[in-house]
């Protein structure tokens, strides 16, 4: 089975990345599941239904979320009626809407992905290994293939979570600081591992944002308004991996980048 995976939307410019290479990515790689990160997809803050449905229309399978869950207030209006988007499982239990799992069918099989939020360096939300461990219990019941969109702050948190999960999921993907890292790889129990999958949107901002606001922020401490830099070039993240059906352990991943430095190929 293979897995495409595609790094946090970031506004108008990572939406049209989407529309322009997710099928063309499909074409090239012949995915089985397709997860994208749309958490920053509208505005790059949140999401809003048009734009969930857009990515579904485009090829996502599901589109995963992380800290700016909340930051569109429209998401409340839709998310408990939308089995495709998943939300940390780790935020508030039982106090949010939405779910943080969903599994998709393909042929005889299920495919459990699962999106978690770290806990260093961001707000405040339970603990994402003991809602793993409690997840997994009931997930492994049904499948052997699970996929985790980690979406945290700092490598270390990433792959202590990996190693200590390895061999229990198919892969731990992580996202949320918008470079790609240069780490894919299995781990000795059979998890695929990228400390960041990378983003999607602008390739000339800073991890999204306009330059001149967030070069003003480093120099002089002041606050200042982030905005999503939707001119000029733009790159995509995203990885792909294949797993074994009957045992869920990844025998291989490759990570994908595309933008004007790294062009893409049929």
């Amino acid at each position: 089975m293979r897995i495409l995976f595609v790094g946090d939307v970031v506004g108008n410019a990572g939406q049209e990345m989407i529309a322009t290479y997710l099928p063309q990515l499909k074409q090239k790689y012949h995915p089985q599941v397709t997860i994208v990160n749309g958490e920053n997809a509208t505005r790059g803050r949140g999401i809003d239904q048009i734009v969930y449905k857009h990515l579904l229309q485009q090829g996502a399978d599901v589109v995963s979320m992380g800290n700016h869950t909340w930051d569109n207030p429209a998401i409340e209006n839709f998310i408990q009626d939308a089995p495709r988007l998943i939300r940390p499982a780790n935020f508030s239990a039982g106090q949010v809407p939405g779910q943080g799992f969903t599994l998709v069918k393909v042929n005889t099989i299920e495919v459990a992905v699962i999106n978690l939020q770290g806990r260093v360096f961001m707000n405040p939300s339970d603990d994402p290994f003991a809602v793993a461990e409690d997840l997994l219990t009931r997930i492994k019941k049904r499948t052997k293939v699970i996929i985790v969109d980690f979406h945290a702050e700092t490598t270390s948190e990433k792959e202590a979570f990996a190693w200590c999960f390895d061999g229990q999921v198919s892969a731990v993907l992580g996202t949320h600081t918008h470079v790609q890292t240069n780490d894919a790889r299995i781990l000795p129990d059979g998890t695929a591992f990228l400390s960041d999958v990378g983003m999607t949107g602008p390739y000339d901002g800073i991890l999204g944002m306009q330059r001149g606001n967030v070069i003003k922020r480093f120099i002089n401490q002041m606050p200042t308004r982030f905005e999503v830099a939707e001119d000029g070039r733009k790159t995509l993240g995203a990885c792909v991996i294949e797993l074994n059906d009957t045992t869920g352990k990844a025998t291989k991943i490759k990570a994908v980048q595309i933008n004007p430095d790294h062009p893409f190929i049929s």
